[in-house]
């Protein structure tokens, strides 16, 4: 689980994006299952859009989890001001 949440593979991105659609339908149609009154589908899109654009940069958040170094081989200052 700890893979699927912090890799930056392709499967696991797109993976994790599939999960976001569905998390969003099950939240569309939650009215429908607790009352029995269906929303009218351009509402149901709308919650369906809204919740991945909430989970969206959470996901990328979890997917984040390799810290930048602070510096690379390059920016190493060897000591010689001439050049």
């Amino acid at each position: 689980m700890n893979k699927f949440l912090t890799s930056n593979d392709p499967l696991y991105r797109c993976l994790r994006t599939i999960i976001q659609g569905i998390i969003g339908v099950v939240i569309a149609q939650l009215p429908t299952l607790l009352t029995g009154t269906p929303l009218d589908p351009v509402w149901q899109a709308f919650i369906v859009a809204i919740t991945m654009a909430i989970l969206s940069p959470i996901m990328a958040l979890l997917g984040n989890n390799e810290e930048p170094a602070l510096f690379d081989d390059d920016d190493v200052f060897d000591g010689d001001l001439d050049g």
